[in-house]
């Protein structure tokens, strides 16, 4: 599916019964993008790295930034933060012109960057957390027991007095988004928070990240190649493609525009002769034995469907179980960029 057939398929009056977040429209946006236009190079050969973006993120909200690497979501990061000067468009944080006045939109405005030294290593964790407090304008002992808590929630309470030079990587990404909570930021922008993480480390992050910025009612942008982190984390998804958003909505809205297009078959009585005519006739996308009961998935339509269940009755395959293989946020990501998003391989060149 195309983004445009994406488009058409999500105007469709099943609609109507998709719960959508409340509209917002009438507040003032945390974050107002319009027209936002970066090109690199000069001649005859320029490069768009970002082409004619507009995008509006309402307070309180989390966003998901997706796109394949050269897609331009870090360019788009980059020029809402004031670190990339567009060629065109205008940015307005929380009502204010970024532009005419940077003091004041960004005095409310944190990041985590990717690539980037977020902390200074030779600091302990708190030091860290203290400092990055006192350069967003905060006194650091006003917001002692949040630091506390901030140490409590992402496992790091046992390293509080510890240099972060000293730390695991994975220790030292959760001192990063600590120290960017560690403000009274209001918007934050998160890129790949959870690189570096082990699985148990990543679904933590998750559940805390989620509950603080539900308690302190925080605007979050969270780009990603961790699909996971995004559906758990974000109320809205973002994805770009060549400089251009081509999709915008819940993850749960994303997913309903993709009809489920595979099936999982579980049988005891798969032999190799049966399941060599099965992939010579379908599309098998994967395949397990385990203790002799082999489990398929299998891309076809309702047609492709029946003739597969039609032949293994004909070869007196029992099958224990079928299901339809849901689409989830990868495949919907595939199908509009023609990108495999589950590698990651260093971030976005643009």
């Amino acid at each position: 599916m195309t983004s445009d057939q994406y488009a058409a398929a999500t105007r469709s009056p099943t609609d109507t019964d998709v719960e959508r977040p409340a509209d917002r429209s009438t507040e003032p946006a945390a974050i107002a993008v319009e027209g936002l236009t970066k090109r690199f190079g000069s001649g005859d050969d320029p490069v768009t790295a970002v082409d004619d973006v507009s995008l509006r993120i309402d307070p309180g909200s989390v966003v998901g930034l997706l796109g394949p690497n050269g897609a331009g979501k870090t360019t788009t990061i980059k020029s809402i933060l004031g670190m990339v000067l567009p060629d065109a468009g205008t940015v307005r944080i929380q009502g204010v012109d970024v532009a005419e006045a940077p003091r004041q939109a960004y005095a409310r405005v944190d990041a985590m960057l990717e690539g980037a030294r977020n902390d200074y290593w030779r600091l302990t964790v708190r030091e860290n957390l203290r400092y990055f407090a006192t350069i967003g304008g905060v006194a650091p002992d006003s917001v002692a027991d949040r630091h506390d808590r901030l140490l409590d929630q992402f496992g790091l309470a046992e390293k509080a007095d510890v240099p972060v030079r000293n730390l695991s990587r994975g220790m030292k990404q959760k001192v990063s988004l600590a120290s960017v909570l560690a403000s009274d930021a209001d918007v934050v922008f998160l890129d790949e928070p959870t690189l570096g993480l082990d699985v148990e480390s990543s679904l933590t992050l998750r559940r805390e990240l989620r509950r603080i910025v539900e308690e302190r009612g925080l605007t979050a942008v969270i780009s990603s190649h961790d699909m996971d982190v995004v559906e758990a984390v974000c109320d809205r998804v973002v994805i770009m493609n060549d400089g251009r958003i081509v999709a915008d909505d819940t993850v749960a809205n994303l997913r309903q525009g993709f009809e489920t297009s595979a099936f999982r078959l579980t049988s005891p009585d798969l032999d190799a002769d049966t399941l060599a005519t099965v992939r010579d006739r379908f599309d098998v996308t994967d395949a397990t034995t385990r203790e002799g009961t082999t489990t398929l998935e299998v891309a076809t339509d309702s047609d492709g469907f029946y003739e597969l269940t039609a032949l293994l009755r004909e070869r007196n395959v029992t099958l224990a179980s079928v299901a339809t293989v849901e689409p989830d946020l990868e495949d919907v990501f595939v199908e509009l960029t023609g990108e495999n998003e589950t590698g990651h391989d260093g971030g976005d060149s643009r």
